[in-house]
């Protein structure tokens, strides 16, 4: 078991109005499991408890109650060694030197890692081909893009072999490209080192491509655990299949399987909703193309946060 909590809880004493002080429960008795090789999605609202269950996890909180052993250690009392086992990526916090070109960010987490000067060098050259990094290895961090500083933090966290990669919101404000480049680096990463994967995003495409199963917490307490699929049907979150065709036409009203959402330009673009459990975005375009031509196509995926939503209101 690369991650195991039971009972894990986490309060926070705020002070109100006077002198009175009210207690905010984070993350309240959460037992999670996750075996070594997993690619996990760790999904809720803001203030769910995410973040604050990571903190934990790599031993930067104190937990109020429970226990927690990340890659079979303490995180608390054994901290610095579950760091060589250990990587983790904020989406809005660097780990790399501001001021100083990526690659030599690398030599310093080489050193701080202890990481034996060849296998440093084997394991630098290897990422910034997969992660395509050349081109920017002499530039200072603060003048590198957004997707550009995305891999080099993704890099800088794998750059010792992690048994465990912690990934916060890695694809935020990402473009398409970056997304897809990113997603594939990661599955490459983990069929050939066996990476163990935890992502806490709000993008569904992250947990599609990227997770085996998805755990949703709910005001610090898991209200969710099993497949996307499950978690999608269980609520009934829906595709929207966005279809351009080539001349006006009537509402596409009566294609199997689909619910017309709604069309524009006298009926030039359509919006068709499809669960993905019951039939296929290729099945509907079958069906539609023997009533008119498409030009163009494009699928819309659930939103994550409609998803959650849903989830909380089945809990009500």
């Amino acid at each position: 078991m690369i991650i195991e909590t039971q009972g894990l809880t986490r309060e926070f004493k705020r002070r109100a109005k006077g002198l009175s002080r009210t207690t905010l429960t984070a993350v309240d008795h959460l037992d999670l499991q996750v075996q070594r090789g997993e690619s996990v999605g760790y999904i809720g609202a803001n203030g769910a408890g995410k973040s604050t269950t990571i903190k934990m996890l790599v031993g930067i909180l104190v937990p109020t109650a429970g226990s927690v052993r990340t890659c079979g250690l303490d995180p608390l009392t054994q901290r610095k060694d579950l760091a060589r086992r250990v990587g983790v990526v904020f989406g809005q916090r660097s780990q790399l030197w501001w001021d100083l070109p990526v690659g030599e960010s690398f030599s310093i987490l080489a050193a701080i890692h202890r990481i034996p000067d060849e296998a440093a060098r084997r394991r630098r050259d290897e990422l910034i081909e997969q992660l395509d990094m050349a081109e920017f290895l002499d530039t200072p961090v603060r003048q590198l893009s957004l997707g550009q500083r995305m891999r080099a933090e993704v890099a800088a966290a794998l750059l010792h072999c992690p048994e465990l990669v912690i990934l916060d919101e890695p694809t935020i404000g990402l473009d398409v490209l970056s997304k897809q480049r990113l997603r594939d680096f990661l599955i490459a990463e983990r069929a050939e080192h066996g990476t163990t994967l935890l992502l806490t995003t709000h993008d569904m495409g992250d947990i599609e491509r990227l997770c085996d199963r998805v755990l949703v917490v709910d005001h610090g307490r898991l209200a969710y655990d099993g497949t996307l699929a499950g978690l999608s049907a269980q609520v009934g979150a829906q595709r929207v299949l966005v279809l351009d065709l080539a001349d006006a036409g009537p509402d596409l009203i009566d294609i199997p399987g689909a619910t017309h959402l709604g069309s524009e330009a006298d009926g030039m673009r359509q919006q068709l909703a499809f669960d993905p459990s019951a039939t296929t975005a290729a099945a509907l375009l079958a069906e539609v193309g023997k009533r008119a031509e498409v030009r163009d196509l494009a699928i819309e995926e659930p939103d994550i946060e409609d998803v959650v939503r849903r989830i909380y209101l089945s809990r009500r």
